[in-house]
């Protein structure tokens, strides 16, 4: 994997990519979820690079992708992904996105649709205004103080046992939870602001139609929020396929990376020809 960088008004968007050859075969793009870097997906790089072209990015002030300004939503997140990805001479990217990162890959989906030629939702949820309560909005808008209230020995242990029910799956979002050590007020503000994102593109309520072929994945013991009930929702509406990870949190890709690399293998199989270039 290369390491690039990708200017915007508010900072350098830091990513990774494979050599492989531009073919026929469909490029996968990780978005990891909010407070993850790209490390996130290193258990899906490991087992993708070699079959396909691959691309995974640290999220605007995430990880490497700092210092950024804090000052763009969740559509600026979007348009400059296209951005990246035309750069690289990616059109029909299949988005596999974790948590916040399945958000980006919706928000994608309503500015590019004729572009986007699959997606994946990791422990995701929906972005349309029906699933979601006002007190949920609500809530979501205020967050950043009661992250800086809560002790970082607390954020820390919720952040890693929260989220996964794997030592691997643990010992990782340790790891990249660290960090944020000794700064909380960034991690509080990073947090805070993509809660905001979510908020204000959910008031939207834009359709966020995802007019590709998709697939909804979500472990069994995904804890973080209402994600189980907002997937059972999601695909009783939509009809998307809904696969559950046995045993695993809401980092299912770190938990039981081998079930979900084999449901992103066989959705890549399933998919129809790319439409012809040009």
């Amino acid at each position: 994997m290369i390491e690039k960088s990708f200017d915007t008004p508010c900072g350098a968007i830091r990513y990774w990519i494979n050599d492989a050859p531009v073919n026929d075969a469909p490029c996968l793009v990780f978005l990891p979820g909010l407070t993850a870097d790209h490390r996130l997906f290193e258990r899906q790089i490991e087992y993708f690079e070699d079959v396909c072209r691959v691309v995974v990015w640290d999220a605007p002030g995430h990880g490497a992708s700092w210092p950024f300004e804090f000052d763009f939503d969740l559509m600026d997140k979007a348009r400059w992904l296209d951005a990246l990805l035309a750069r690289e001479g990616v059109e029909a990217p299949v988005i596999v996105g974790q948590s916040m990162g399945g958000y980006v890959g919706q928000a994608y989906a309503q500015l590019f649709a004729d572009k986007l030629r699959g997606f994946v939702a990791i422990d995701s949820a929906p972005l349309q205004r029906q699933y979601v309560s006002a007190a949920e909005i609500w809530l979501l808008k205020r967050m950043e103080p009661v992250y800086r209230y809560w002790p970082w020995r607390w954020l820390l242990r919720s952040g890693t046992n929260g989220v996964a029910t794997t030592e691997y799956g643990r010992r990782l979002m340790r790891e990249i939870m660290m960090s944020y050590d000794g700064n909380k007020a960034r991690y509080a503000r990073l947090s805070g602001q993509g809660m905001w994102m979510l908020a204000r593109a959910i008031e939207a309520d834009l359709p966020y139609e995802i007019r590709c072929p998709a697939l909804l994945i979500c472990g069994e013991r995904d804890r973080a929020g209402s994600c189980v009930r907002y997937n059972r929702a999601w695909h009783k509406k939509t009809g998307i396929p809904l696969e559950w990870i046995r045993d695993a949190g809401h980092n299912a890709n770190t938990d039981r990376p081998e079930a979900v690399n084999r449901l992103i293998g066989d959705f890549m199989d399933a998919l129809p020809p790319a439409k012809p270039r040009g």
